[in-house]
């Protein structure tokens, strides 16, 4: 009975682990290329993740995405040139911003 109760709650909680993995989103960093207030789409150039004093946000890359922040929690208004850290999911073929920090104006590194 102990061992049946035991193999089902361990069940259930991988069940509920896994899960939990699927809804995670995925994070961009870069330069704001754009953004247009009334549609709220950003155009960022994408930056790696090769942090040095040179490059303290990361390489920039070369890649632009689009994203949609319609639907987006946005800290500080982004304005082209600054650096922005998107948490997205992909819907489609389109990136729905789900939180947008502008690391310039919001930078937690320096405090």
């Amino acid at each position: 009975m102990r061992r049946a109760l035991l193999t089902t709650t361990l069940g259930l909680i991988c069940l509920l682990g896994m899960g939990a993995a699927g809804m995670c989103a995925e994070v961009s960093q870069g330069k704001c290329l754009r953004f247009e207030e009334t549609s709220k789409l950003i155009t960022l150039e994408e930056y790696d993740t090769n942090f040095s004093p040179e490059y303290p946000y990361g390489r920039p890359t070369g890649v632009t995405s689009l994203y949609d922040a319609s639907g987006a929690l946005i800290g500080a208004s982004p304005n082209p040139g600054d650096i922005l850290r998107i948490a997205y999911e992909v819907q489609g073929t389109q990136r729905m911003a789900l939180k947008v920090m502008n690391v310039s104006r919001q930078d937690l590194m320096k405090k």
